[in-house]
C-alpha cells in the first residue's frame, strides 16, 4: 500500500468521506462479464464503444476511505487489459 501513499493523500485532500466516487473501467468486449462478477451487488452501467470493441464501466458508490477507493481499484485491475480512468 506504500506506492499508493501519493494517491490516497490526494484523494484525502480533494474528498470527504464518506462520498459518492464514481469509477470509471474499460476493458474489451470480451473481458465485460469478467467485471461484471466483480461488481455484481453494485450500481454498475455499461455502455458500448461506436464500433462494439470495448465496453465503458461507470460505477457510482458510496466510499467511507481513501482506502476503499484503493481496493476497488485493485479489485478492477485482476481483469486483464482494464483501463482504470
Amino acid at each position: 500500500m506504500d506506492s499508493f501513499m501519493p494517491f490516497k493523500e490526494r484523494l484525502d485532500d480533494e474528498h470527504n468521506w464518506p462520498t459518492i466516487y464514481m469509477f470509471k473501467f474499460v476493458v474489451p468486449v470480451a473481458k465485460a462479464d469478467e467485471v461484471r462478477q466483480l461488481f455484481i451487488k453494485e450500481n454498475l452501467q455499461s455502455k458500448n464503444s461506436k464500433a462494439g470493441n470495448y465496453v465503458a464501466f461507470t460505477l457510482k458508490k458510496l466510499i467511507k476511505s481513501s482506502d476503499e477507493v484503493i481496493v476497488t481499484y485493485l479489485k478492477a485491475n485482476k481483469v486483464k487489459g482494464l483501463i482504470a480512468m
